[in-house]
């Protein structure tokens, strides 16, 4: 029986690169059958495609406009059947120490046919890269969040986010047009996006940009609180009493 080929998806925004890397994927098929059936020139068109195309392996480049390599890989962990990643990359070898250290496998650029070949020969052993691995590499906060929906990733752009709400085991996404359901921490989320968000209660992050201002309200049992107006929503969130603080530093400017 014919061994089935390594199906692969090529991922760079530069098309030299990934037309350098099928070539030497070719000179690797005397030793090992491969199969590239897709190509991407960003990280938002490879979530896309291998939302359709199922691969075994993604050979992605790390530094790219939009959606960076480490982006993707954490958006891919939300397919149903999540292909093994390795990364193409041109850093120096300082920069790519952390690969080594967590055992995460990369090609450094120009990538050279018998390394590729070794690395192909490996995916079969491989797992797909974990949460837990991907947060200890060096990675700027991600520009899009990325919720499953009837086995589908969707990506919602962190600009558009007006709110990070926790209930239960979730997180409500709110943005001017709908909600999404997301299992994250939202400690995390605090943490990662610093400065973009502000914490109004301990269930909620508030994003500073779509801040409009604050109401004080007196509920029935005449106690006061304070409440945050939200830009493209309507309903306005309440801020807990630890967090009153916020009203007096945001208040004026918003």
């Amino acid at each position: 029986m014919t061994e089935a080929p390594l199906r692969i998806v090529l991922v760079d925004d530069e098309a030299p690169a990934r037309r350098r890397l099928r070539e030497l994927l070719d000179d690797c098929t005397a030793a090992l059958p491969v199969l590239v059936v897709g190509e991407a020139g960003s990280g938002r068109e490879a979530l896309h495609l291998l939302g359709t195309t199922p691969a075994d392996l993604v050979l992605t480049d790390i530094h790219m406009p939009d959606m960076d390599g480490i982006e993707l890989a954490r958006h891919l962990l939300k397919l149903p059947l999540p292909p093994v990643l390795i990364f193409t990359t041109a850093y120096h070898e300082h920069a790519i120490a952390a690969f080594e250290v967590h055992a995460i496998d990369y090609l450094v650029k120009p990538v050279r046919v018998q390394r590729l070949l070794s690395a192909l020969q490996k995916v079969p052993r491989l797992k797909p890269l974990s949460d837990t691995k991907l947060n200890r590499l060096p990675a700027a906060a991600r520009r899009f969040l990325s919720v499953t929906e009837r086995s589908r990733v969707v990506l919602v752009p962190i600009d558009e986010i007006v709110y990070l709400k926790a209930e239960l085991k979730y997180i409500t996404i709110r943005t001017a047009d709908r909600e999404f359901l997301l299992e994250e921490s939202l400690t995390r989320l605090e943490e990662e996006f610093g400065p973009r968000f502000v914490r109004v209660h301990r269930n909620c992050l508030v994003a500073r940009e779509a801040i409009r201002g604050f109401e004080r309200r007196v509920s029935a049992d005449g106690d006061a609180h304070w409440e945050v107006m939200l830009r493209g929503v309507t309903e306005a969130l309440p801020v807990s009493r630890r967090q009153q603080f916020i009203v007096r530093e945001i208040g004026r400017d918003a």
